[in-house]
């Protein structure tokens, strides 16, 4: 297949396009290296397959339109681009609007009537139910940021491309995801380096936080299967197994075999207390389920960042 991977060079894109590569496909990336992180971070994500024979990159800001070469034949587009975060999201609104919401409209325009688009997969998030994500697709949204305001605004927008213009879209909502190549201000990135490096961590809440969590390699086979479902499905996706902040620094503690220092601050605005995905239907559509349990996953996400502290 040829295939577009918006978001290309982060913590989920970058993982994307390495499965597809693996498994024989040619990939476009698109990447504009929004300042949330360090562009660094995002070259090493891509320093494993920029060479590669069938791997072609555009560093482009997709909200100021998307060259017709970027997206030519392509078959299968992923829509990864975002700009991620709850908390900046209300004093920065219109970057995440332009980003979020803009960006993923001038896509969409690009893919309008195209002979050879089969799928385009919109990367949505848990933070369109609110601060209660716990549950299947059926819960109501209530986001409670505006960042989780505009990735509602985008599955829209998709929904009214396919409904107007054919667009064949589908939505996965991800829930926490986390894994070797993680951002680098995530929660369990930010643990890991803490414990490894003896510092405190700064815990907002009181850690009973509940998370149900995705490993990134169970995140990026979903991903592809959703090429597989019916346009105008979208589907909840997450992890088996749910455990609280708190749980996740005993697990840390016992593979690093350091203890961790708690530092407590106020919850954060936006925050969400539960999120718990209920996966039965992405199961039923797709016969996926997840296979890494959470010890598992965090072990590796340690040794991972092992080699860069």
């Amino acid at each position: 297949m040829q295939c577009v991977v918006t978001g290309a060079a982060g913590f989920i894109g970058s993982s994307l396009v390495e499965r597809l590569l693996a498994d024989g496909h040619a990939v476009t990336g698109i990447d504009c290296f929004t300042d949330y992180y360090a562009r660094s971070v995002k070259e090493r994500n891509l320093s494993g397959f920029r060479a590669h024979p069938k791997f072609t990159f555009h560093e482009l800001d997709l909200s100021a339109g998307v060259p017709a070469s970027a997206v030519s034949g392509a078959e299968w587009v992923f829509h990864l681009a975002a700009m991620a975060g709850l908390t900046r999201s209300f004093t920065d609104f219109d970057t995440y609007a332009r980003h979020n919401l803009t960006a993923t409209h001038r896509l969409l325009e690009s893919l309008k009537g195209s002979p050879t688009l089969k799928r385009m997969i919109y990367a949505s998030t848990s933070s369109v139910y609110g601060r209660y994500a716990s549950g299947d697709e059926s819960l109501p949204t209530r986001p409670s940021s505006p960042y989780g305001i505009t990735k509602l605004a985008g599955e829209q927008l998709c929904r009214v491309y396919g409904d107007e213009f054919g667009v064949p879209s589908v939505v996965l909502r991800y829930f926490s995801v986390y894994g070797p190549r993680q951002r680098p201000e995530m929660g369990y990135h930010l643990f890991i380096n803490a414990i490894l490096q003896g510092n405190p961590i700064k815990l907002t809440g009181d850690g009973l936080q509940v998370r149900g969590n995705t490993y990134i390699a169970d995140c990026v086979e979903a991903t592809i299967r959703a090429t597989q479902a019916t346009p105008g499905e979208t589907f909840n996706l997450g992890g088996g197994e749910l455990v609280t902040v708190l749980d996740v620094f005993r697990k840390l503690e016992k593979i690093i075999g350091k203890p961790a220092i708690i530092e407590r601050h106020p919850p954060r605005p936006g925050d969400q207390l539960a999120t718990g995905a209920d996966v039965g239907k992405l199961y039923r559509h797709l016969g996926w389920k997840p296979t890494t349990g959470i010890d598992d996953g965090l072990a590796k996400q340690v040794e991972w960042q092992k080699m860069f502290l």
